[in-house]
């Protein structure tokens, strides 16, 4: 029997983010409850929690926002100009800024992407089959080295002092197709490696490139002692592919795993033409990026290449015409001149041809270019979900949304199961999850706890055990809300409001 090849399979942890919406959990719940009371009484329940633990985090919002007004990109500077604020201010707020939007990150289940992880991830090409390299002097490296000196964060990656990229989730990209030119630059390049071999060049060209140690590494699907729980992907590239009849000529299936949501904090250097200010601060928030195409979001939503990336390089296939073509003229002119009688008609025309080839061919990279940036802005168009400020207050909503998410739950199972340990309920939680809705995530018992506890619903006893009270004895404790009584307030506004209120949480987190 031949040697098993090896699959290139990630194991992707899970993560803390609960990503059913939360309307859906609401009524899957409320299903489960016996009783309309008790059903009315568990939903008031659920709005009531809401109402409280968006007022919690309000004045932290509005704060994080005004402090961000400063640093805009398009008016940041003058928002600096009418406070009157000395550098030493604008330094104040730039840090205090920082630290409410860290936070905000870590409430909404974000991760700094670490140098493991994005080694892992850049191993490979999936769509964005293109040589792009990130032009690091254009960023600034000020900002972020000046946080962490106050503010230090363990297991940064290398370029946390020009950029900061936060992740969260993880998905699955297939793309079947035929991949035509994918194919050709995957057999130029292995037999330009082929060559190198055989010529031992590739031991001198490639011997001083040392890679960073990965603590993340992908697995063979065979290993039998990792978590069940955890999410396996297989990569599918066209690079890895057997070179088969069926798969030269055939329409292929890629895949490759996904960052759900990608959120890039950078400061650019300040230009000297002044349209850059050295204050401006760039925020910008991404679905769905494939992993081996996280080059993108880098890129701006302008039409043309971003400052801080570099243009495209030409692909394998492109050095190959430019290098034919070359080898081309050049034989073509030396056979002319090998000849004893030599017509300088004949050479002059050549000469032009020759001439005319390169012009053509200088333009046919230029077109080429046109066309890779064309490429990258449209992959940035359709992955960006929005910048500055609306990344700003979809983040505050999406904080609010699981933290509410994760106090239904927990109280759900109190209320259904009876009393817990800390440990028993955070399993119960991860069960019903899974049970109910096919989700295994890793539950956030703690914050679930102590925003249970600051609404004064549940109790610790001495044995560790958590109990809850009942439904109504629960809304009588939270009182009526601010909302409750602006709606009864409005009378015959109420009932227009309320279907509002309902749209709304058919598109809730």
């Amino acid at each position: 029997m031949g040697k098993k090849k090896k699959k290139d399979i990630i194991r992707l942890e899970r993560e803390s983010v609960i990503p059913i919406v939360k309307r859906k959990i609401i009524s899957a719940l409320t299903n489960r409850i016996e009783g309309r009371n008790e059903k009315d009484e568990f939903v008031k329940l659920c709005q009531r929690a809401e109402y409280m633990i968006r007022a919690w985090y309000l004045l932290h919002f509005e704060e994080m926002m005004q402090l961000y007004a400063l640093f805009e990109p398009i008016h940041g500077d003058r928002k600096i100009e009418q406070h009157n604020l000395t550098p030493e201010d604008v330094d104040i707020c730039e840090r205090h800024f920082l630290n409410c939007l860290f936070q905000v990150m870590e409430r909404s289940n974000f991760k700094i992407t670490t140098d493991g992880e994005i080694d892992v991830a850049l191993a490979a090409q999936y769509r964005l089959n293109l040589p792009i390299v990130v032009d690091e002097s254009k960023l600034d490296k000020k900002l972020f080295t000046k946080y962490f000196s106050k503010h230090p964060k363990d297991n940064l990656p290398h370029f946390a002092d020009k950029y900061i990229i936060f992740r969260r989730g993880f998905g699955i990209d297939q793309m079947t197709a035929y991949f035509i030119k994918h194919k050709i630059n995957t057999i130029i390049m292995r037999l330009w490696m082929l060559i190198l071999t055989i010529t031992g060049l590739k031991w001198l060209l490639f011997r001083k490139k040392k890679k960073r140690r990965r603590p993340q590494q992908p697995i063979d699907g065979d290993d039998e002692d990792d978590d069940e729980d955890d999410l396996f992907v297989e990569r599918i590239r066209i690079e890895k592919m057997p070179l088969s009849f069926s798969n030269l000529f055939g329409k292929v299936t890629i895949q490759e795993p996904t960052f759900d949501r990608i959120i890039v904090v950078y400061r650019r250097e300040s230009s000297s033409d002044k349209k850059e200010t050295e204050r401006n601060m760039y925020v910008k928030h991404f679905k769905g990026i494939p992993m081996a195409d996280m080059e993108i979001v880098l890129v701006s939503e302008k039409t043309e290449i971003e400052p801080e990336k570099k243009n495209p390089g030409l692909t394998p296939m492109d050095w190959v015409k430019f290098l034919v073509s070359a080898l081309i003229g050049l034989a073509t002119v030396v056979g002319s001149l090998s000849v004893k009688k030599v017509d300088i008609r004949v050479i002059f025309a050549i000469l032009t041809s020759v001439g005319g080839y390169c012009v053509k061919t200088y333009f046919t990279f230029q077109s080429n270019l046109v066309s890779y940036q064309s490429l990258i802005t449209q992959s940035v168009y359709d992955k960006q979900l929005d910048s500055g400020r609306g990344t700003l207050l979809h983040l505050c909503d999406e904080v609010i949304q699981q933290e509410v998410k994760e106090v239904i739950i927990s109280f759900f199972i109190l209320i259904e199961q009876g009393e817990a340990t800390r440990q028993e309920l955070d399993g119960r939680c991860e069960d019903l999850l899974k049970a109910e809705f096919g989700e295994n995530c890793n539950f956030d018992v703690d914050d679930a706890l102590q925003k249970l506890e600051k609404l004064k619903i549940i109790s610790k006893d001495d044995n560790g055990k958590y109990r809850c009270v009942g439904l109504r004895e629960a809304n009588d404790i939270i009182g009526t809300t601010t909302e409750e009584v602006v709606l009864k307030a409005t009378g015959g506004v109420a009932a227009s409001t309320t279907d509002a209120t309902t749209t709304t949480n058919l598109l809730d987190y």
